[in-house]
């Protein structure tokens, strides 16, 4: 893992922890993060973010409570750091701002993949259920 990776998650899950036990904050964070997603294109990212965002909220809800703490810490933190106008790069740089958000959610959904990949499947099944 690289330095600034390192970084990004000993400094964005502190904050994070701030989130587990606060379901206001936590929509609050959520609606923010979706807002500011659908006023830039983030390429590539875009539907590990919209993952992202439906396993937030659905842990919010309280919906779909099985991810260890540890990863829906790392998934708030890089929805904090997405949201964050102050980042490694700042957002107002055309092209290097949004690669540096992009950079940070996929450092999240590669930590968190095997987490995300039960989530789809219990995705699949609560949708067939319906």
């Amino acid at each position: 893992m690289a330095k600034h990776e390192k970084m990004f998650l000993e400094n964005y899950e502190s904050k994070a922890s701030e989130y587990l036990n606060d379901k206001e904050k936590a929509s609050n964070l959520l609606k923010k993060a979706m807002k500011k997603a659908d006023k830039k294109a983030i390429g590539d990212a875009w539907e590990n973010l919209q993952l992202l965002f439906h396993i937030f909220g659905d842990w919010t809800s309280g919906k779909y409570r099985t991810i260890p703490v540890k990863s829906i810490l790392m998934i708030i933190g890089g929805i904090l750091y997405f949201v964050s106008p102050i980042d490694a790069i700042t957002d107002f740089i055309p092209v290097a701002g949004l690669l540096d958000d992009a950079t940070i959610i996929g450092l999240v959904f590669r930590q968190v993949s095997s987490d995300l990949t039960l989530y789809k499947e219990w995705k699949e099944k609560d949708f067939l259920q319906e």
